[in-house]
């Protein structure tokens, strides 16, 4: 769980965590903003769905992101926007290593690495009711804060190198 203001990097450290694990790093590493997402078609986004499912539903059915991310990473941006019906089958995911599509009847084994991030203080949401206890200690296993840049003002210089150097640019480049 990665935890920390809008527009700190959540999702960058999230796919240097997977660029980093060996066995994970040649795999897909997907990713999906759920509180961009409309709740309807969330759940069909990370199950999947069988043909005929319900209406629009593609010929044949769709294979959700657990299924696309076997093997591999699914990162899970403000996951403290999902309702708790949604909480309830990801929990039952990280708990069975199963996904089950929507209007299906058989399950699907998916071995995926799941990270999760927030700009909202989940332990908060879960004292508020709002997020599930059971899933928040699921998720908050290993747990990183990443500050925002205002409280890291040292990054600053090792940030605008890094700036120059992908555009080809010296400091003497820069205009006021």
């Amino acid at each position: 769980l990665i935890t920390g203001d809008s527009g700190v990097g959540k999702e960058l450290i999230a796919r240097h965590l997977h660029i980093k694990n060996r066995f994970r790093n040649n795999k897909p590493f997907i990713t999906i903003n759920c509180g961009a997402v409309p709740e309807n078609l969330l759940e069909s986004e990370l199950f999947g769905y069988e043909e005929g499912a319900f209406t629009g539903a593609k010929r044949g059915g769709k294979a959700g992101l657990f299924e696309v991310a076997h093997k591999g990473t699914l990162f899970l941006d403000e996951i403290g926007d999902i309702s708790e019906e949604t909480q309830l089958r990801l929990l039952r995911v990280l708990e069975t290593g199963e996904i089950l599509r929507i209007g299906g009847n058989r399950m699907y084994p998916v071995d995926v690495r799941v990270i999760c991030a927030s700009n909202k203080p989940l332990l908060h949401l879960v004292q508020k009711g709002r997020f599930r206890m059971d899933l928040y200690y699921r998720l908050s296993t290993f747990k990183l804060t990443v500050p925002p840049l205002r409280h890291r003002l040292e990054d600053i210089p090792l940030l605008l190198d890094a700036v120059l150097k992908k555009y080809h640019c010296s400091k003497k480049d820069l205009t006021q």
